[in-house]
């Protein structure tokens, strides 16, 4: 589950890897650009790429999302980028990558904070979900430096990466 590029990669990395990927939600489209054209999110782009179903709930708790969600039956969840779940927990659970340290940096903008802060180094954060923002068990780290002639664009581009590791 997620919306935005950063969550490509992971995405793209799993179904390469045989993972078999029942599903992928993502916001719905939104108008976008001068012409206010419907555009898809970059996750919807890539999950029809891949022939995944994809789901695109208005309300996170609309009974027939949680309805359409419970009959892919996953056996575990993903989620990149994305909002707060219903609770529709699959048999293994969900977990979540998130760009910062944990616990540093929890909610939005995670990459922006670590360089207004002045940080040297940032990350990657596998996590368990549980019902409160960005906490829950850590599974996993990545830590990569700030380099001087990084900004929030070129830090993106390399936590999307290190998030696929």
């Amino acid at each position: 589950m997620g919306t935005p590029e950063f969550a490509v990669p992971s995405l793209r990395a799993l179904v390469a890897g045989g993972y078999n990927v029942v599903g992928v939600v993502t916001a719905p489209d939104k108008p976008a650009g001068r012409g206010r054209q419907l555009r898809e999110s970059d996750v919807k782009t890539a999950a029809r790429e891949l022939g995944l179903p994809v789901l695109q709930p208005e309300r996170l708790k609309a009974p027939e999302f949680v309805g359409a969600l419970r009959a892919l039956r996953p056996d575990l969840g993903i989620v990149i980028a994305f909002r707060m779940l219903p609770e529709v927990v699959p048999r293994l659970g969900t977990f979540n990558l998130h760009a910062s340290l944990l616990p540093q940096y929890r909610g939005a903008a995670p990459i922006n904070w670590a360089i207004i802060n002045g940080e040297r180094e940032t990350g990657v954060t596998t996590f368990l979900l549980n019902h409160e923002i960005d906490k829950g068990a850590i599974l996993a780290q990545t830590r990569l430096p700030i380099l001087p002639q990084d900004n929030a664009g070129t830090l993106y581009e390399k936590l999307m990466t290190a998030g696929v590791a």
